[in-house]
């Protein structure tokens, strides 16, 4: 037969009351903690959850947007391939990503991004200039850079540009000369002071074979581009020294051994 049962509260018999209420109080306590550390989860996960909500509101997206430098191409197509014209928040913005989608626009040299908190972003192009100028199939003018970057496309041909003519048409916006092509560029790129300005176009074969139009006028047969610096200083010696006549063909395509051909 059960003894009487104990009462509920009551010290486990035999147990010191004092002991029994320091071990209640304990667990008292570590109960109060308990409640203290998930109310302080709470407020943690709270304020997380609404700086985050904060970061991506319109208070803090890309809405002031500087671009600096830009002449052939607009802000408004500066701020499109930049992946802004959104205007995102300033947290999500990538400026690697920016720069990259800037540098593809036909004039873009390079670019640098800097974001300004809490609602700036500042764009700084560097634009290319046109050196060279290449004819399309259409009877236009392809302006060019000095690597053969495709800037534009205009009615007219620009003053003051070398022409550069060659077995492969021009292609889009943006796009180089084909490499049929390469070698007029890399020698229009590279005449030197001596003589560059008597130079009014470059002409490549298919075999990639070089020839020089002088405004004198004078033809000279660069061959292939090698040896260039070789090349470049046999050309400015018999322009220097020789005695030349209109139509007369300089080929110094085997550079230890120049020749002038009367025209």
């Amino acid at each position: 037969m059960s003894g009487p049962s104990q009462p509920q509260g009551s010290p486990p018999a035999g147990m010191d009351p004092r002991i029994s209420a320091r071990r209640t109080e304990i667990t008292r306590q570590l109960g109060r903690r308990r409640l203290r550390l998930v109310g302080a989860l709470a407020v943690v996960t709270v304020a997380v959850v609404g700086g985050w909500a904060l970061l991506h509101s319109s208070l803090f997206s890309a809405r002031s947007i500087t671009v600096v430098g830009a002449v052939h191409e607009t802000a408004a197509q500066v701020v499109a391939a930049a992946g802004v014209a959104d205007h995102p928040p300033l947290l999500d913005v990538d400026t690697g990503s920016m720069v990259h989608g800037i540098e593809q626009l036909p004039w873009v040299r390079s670019a640098s991004v800097a974001v300004h908190w809490p609602d700036g972003v500042r764009i700084v192009v560097t634009e290319r200039l046109p050196a060279l100028v290449t004819s399309t199939t259409a009877g236009q003018w392809a302006e060019l850079s000095t690597t053969g970057r495709v800037l534009t496309v205009v009615a007219t041909r620009p003053p003051g540009l070398v022409v550069v003519t060659g077995p492969q048409p021009p292609g889009a916006l943006g796009s180089l000369l084909g490499p049929l092509d390469q070698p007029g560029v890399q020698v229009a790129d590279t005449l030197p002071a001596s003589f560059r300005a008597q130079v009014s176009a470059v002409h490549v074969e298919p075999g990639g074979w070089v020839q020089l139009s002088l405004t004198t006028p004078l033809l000279v047969n660069v061959g292939t581009a090698s040896q260039l610096d070789a090349k470049y200083e046999d050309v400015s010696a018999l322009l220097a020294g020789a005695s030349l006549h209109a139509g007369d063909v300089i080929d110094v395509s085997v550079p230890t051994a120049p020749t002038v051909t009367e025209g």
